[in-house]
């Protein structure tokens, strides 16, 4: 796990190179479509709010490889586990 800071689009969309080059130079270490509209209706409400991200794809503009959204699913099953188990054990300690 790591912290970082989290850019948010509108979307459906997958960035192009130039848009992973400007999300890097404002200084986002990842970017996503959601999470940020979900915290803000939360907080809107008065919810606390924690976020988690599970990264599918890396974002390197300079080897930037064509979209394989079956891939890109894949990646993410395999983050299943050990974000059930994370989710279980934040709710069991709060």
């Amino acid at each position: 796990m790591r912290l970082g800071i989290y850019a948010s689009v509108q979307g459906p969309m997958l960035e192009t190179a130039a848009e992973y080059r400007y999300i890097r130079k404002i200084g986002a270490d990842a970017v996503g479509m959601s999470t940020v509209p979900e915290v803000i209706a939360a907080n809107h409400m008065g919810m606390k709010c924690v976020a988690i991200s599970v990264l599918t794809d890396e974002c390197d503009p300079d080897n930037l490889k064509p979209i394989n959204i079956p891939e890109i699913i894949e990646v993410a099953g395999k983050a299943e586990k050990k974000l059930t188990k994370l989710l279980v054990n934040l709710i069991n300690d709060y």
